[in-house]
């Protein structure tokens, strides 16, 4: 939803109808989580994608049903043995859509929500799938204020509450309630999805490899910054537009900036002078993942000089390095694919091990999660280097 939100704002902010399919649940080996998106606009535009091509064209021809009907609809796909042409999921897993138009006068609390993402503002958008309540209606939760509604009081107070918490935890997923909000109730059901600000990826050293790891990180999704304390390579034309440029010594950078569980820290420098003073405070503070490029000689050194200066094993085991997956990686953008291959599967969970060489579902619950209807977690994810 977050990559489609520039062409949806357009299209709101010119009063246009768009029908908007959302990924609300999924079973098994589902292609996309909860939260993907895909929009129909006016003249059969289409951004977006809710399962990476399995149901996309039913799926089109659903929105502008509901374009055309005003009224919102929760479908189910799934595989069917019975008829292999059937539309259904290949991968045998399962996916629930809610599926609604979208206009101001249908959607007061879109445009906010567009704007409050735009600028990197958390929100959280809660929206009924099903149950006595407007299915359809919406309501956009930010930490000190509420748009939109629900339909009734009640429930508009108890989601909200709700809303705010998963807001905290950058969470995604269903949520029951009674009509009037009771919690001992599951009839209405509210489709929770927030956005939070994008994590941050911290980069030091402004090397070549930086530079492609600048890059992967903001392919990923997160905020990065690159720091050194050289002002002749901390320039911004040698990172990709979008990434910060910070000349600065780096553990006095670090010590000035907010870090927190879904920070990535990446330090590329390989000069003691540099890597000492920065793992020192980098390795007491939140933090996701910290890593440290090098040989197994430079992490031996880095290691030892760490201890000397006072941190402990529980603060050392921290450290990942050398860093990465062992993928033979050798240029800058191939130890960037390495970065981005220990993010993603330290942030989901996996192996690392080629899917040839290893059984079960492709697509496993989460960490901590199990079933349907389950609660994502938010992007929390780590980095790392090629060694």
């Amino acid at each position: 939803m977050r990559d489609i939100l520039p062409v949806l704002g357009r299209w709101y902010a010119a009063g246009l109808v768009f029908g908007l399919a959302t990924v609300v649940e999924v079973s098994r080996s589902a292609p996309r989580d909860p939260g993907a998106a895909m929009a129909v606009g006016p003249d059969g535009e289409v951004v977006g994608s809710v399962s990476g091509g399995c149901v996309e064209g039913a799926v089109f021809e659903l929105a502008q049903e509901v374009v055309a009907s005003g009224e919102a609809r929760l479908e189910t796909f799934g595989y069917s043995d019975e008829d292999a042409f059937a539309v259904g999921l290949t991968c045998g897993g399962e996916i629930t859509l809610l599926v609604r138009p979208v206009t101001p006068e249908l959607d007061p609390a879109f445009g906010s929500v567009v704007d409050c993402v735009a600028a990197g503002e958390p929100v959280t958008t809660a929206t009924v799938t099903d149950g006595p309540a407007p299915r359809g209606a919406t309501l956009a939760v930010r930490p000190d204020r509420v748009s939109g509604t629900l339909g009734t009081s009640g429930l508009d107070a108890a989601v909200t509450a709700d809303a705010r918490g998963e807001l905290a935890l950058g969470a995604t997923g269903l949520r029951h309630y009674g009509p009037q909000g009771q919690r001992r109730e599951d009839s209405v059901s509210v489709f929770l999805q927030s956005f939070a600000p994008p994590p941050r990826m911290l980069v030091f050293g402004a090397i070549d490899y930086a530079a492609a790891v600048a890059r992967i990180g903001d392919f990923l999704g997160y905020r990065v910054t690159v720091c050194d304390a050289r002002p002749v390579f901390a320039t911004p034309r040698r990172f990709p537009e979008g990434v910060e440029v910070v000349a600065e010594w780096p553990h006095r950078y670090l010590k000035d900036t907010d870090t927190d569980e879904h920070t990535v820290v990446c330090v590329l420098t390989h000069d003691p002078k540099f890597d000492v003073p920065l793992l020192q405070e980098a390795l007491r503070r939140p933090a996701a993942y910290i890593g440290a490029m090098g040989s197994r000689r430079t992490h031996a050194d880095r290691a030892k000089r760490l201890a000397e200066a006072g941190l402990t094993e529980r603060e050392l085991s921290r450290l990942r390095s050398p860093v990465g997956l062992d993928l033979g990686a050798r240029t800058p953008e191939e130890v960037a694919v390495s970065v981005a291959a220990e993010i993603v599967a330290l942030r989901w969970g996996g192996t690392g091990a080629p899917l040839t060489a290893t059984e079960g579902a492709v697509h496993p619950p989460r960490p901590g999660e199990s079933g349907r209807g389950a609660v994502v977690g938010g992007p929390s994810a780590p980095g790392g280097d090629h060694r």
